[in-house]
């Protein structure tokens, strides 16, 4: 081949690439524009019943309408929230597959659990946070202490001979409780519950255990109802519709002035159109005063991202946050 071939050769395929590309970008193109033409499936990783089950099915409805198509709820439940985000980290990034993950399974898991092949900031793109839900501190009703000074008393008095439930190993709740009994000097047993919230909830008044923290969407309706006892909520104030339940920081535990965050996330390579469409149609759901009212009165707080970006940023940060508190609380997978 001569210089003159070979000039007309690297041309040619330069040309060819140039093309390649172009046509690449209007098919990344047109799928945005028509995006979604068919159904979306959002990966819950917990059972119905739960706080991300109660926030995902809401947000559903609206993202439906405003998307022009249908939001389905998936349920898959199983390994502290780890079964569906594996799931939907492996699914294909075309946008109809999203997840709604936690504080539990985007940032305490990968920590607590050393052998997750799941690193959310490599396999998602956070789209937004959507809401904070704070946590509840309650017990069965048989259970004899009845405030939370009493608990202490009586746990002290009783080393491991309780047991305490969670939503799941990695969740945000046993690690309030991992704490708690540090801070208090207290031993129980760690009953962890599959599927998240809501069975823990239903065996906690069953008597299956004696006392929890769980997120307060997961129990509130029971705690209204006086099925279980009502010690304490986190967060920065008491709770709509629980008016003479003192909060963890009023009690004397400036650590327990957080909730249980819920973020919006796409597989790693999902379209930057698609992902600003989601984003777009999530701050649309979460701004309309019918959907702030149902989700306030069930338990938890809206909280949007400014940006895709704004909510990767965060994610960045509780990672590094969370991986301290599960290393100095010596909390390990049951």
């Amino acid at each position: 081949m001569n210089i003159y071939q070979k000039r007309v050769f690297e041309v040619t395929k330069k040309l060819a690439l140039f093309c390649a590309l172009i046509g690449l970008s209007f098919s990344v193109f047109a799928q945005a524009t028509s995006y979604p033409n068919r159904p979306i499936k959002m990966i819950i990783p917990f059972a119905p019943g739960g706080a991300s089950d109660f926030i995902g099915r809401i947000i559903s409805v609206k993202m439906s309408e405003i998307l022009g198509q249908q939001v389905i709820i998936d349920n898959r439940s199983g390994a502290a929230g780890n079964i569906g985000m594996e799931a939907a980290a492996k699914s294909t990034p075309d946008g109809y597959t999203i997840f709604l993950g936690n504080i539990g399974t985007l940032a305490i898991n990968p920590t607590l659990f050393p052998g997750l092949n799941i690193n959310p900031l490599r396999d998602f793109i956070p789209i937004t946070q959507v809401a904070d839900v704070p946590s509840a501190l309650v017990g069965n009703n048989e259970f004899p202490p009845n405030n939370v000074t009493q608990l202490i008393t009586y746990l002290r008095s009783n080393p491991d001979k309780f047991n305490f439930a969670t939503p799941g190993g990695g969740s945000a709740n046993r690690l309030e409780m991992e704490v708690f009994m540090k801070l208090t000097g207290t031993k129980m047993t760690h009953v962890p519950y599959k599927g998240g919230g809501g069975p823990a909830a239903v065996g906690l008044v069953g008597g299956e255990t004696q006392v929890m923290f769980n997120t307060l969407p997961s129990v509130k309706q029971f705690m209204i109802a006086n099925k279980i006892k009502s010690y304490a909520v986190t967060g920065i104030a008491r709770q709509s519709g629980l008016p003479n339940v003192p909060t963890m920081l009023e009690l004397g535990y400036p650590d327990y002035k957080t909730g249980s965050w819920q973020m919006m996330m796409a597989p790693v390579g999902t379209p930057p159109e698609i992902v600003n469409k989601l984003f777009d149609a999530l701050t649309k759901s979460l701004t309309m005063p019918d959907i702030a009212e149902r989700i306030l009165n069930g338990g938890a707080n809206i909280t949007l991202s400014k940006s895709p970006a704004d909510a990767k940023n965060f994610l960045s940060s509780e990672l590094k946050k969370w991986n301290v508190v599960v290393k100095e609380s010596g909390a390990a997978p049951d």
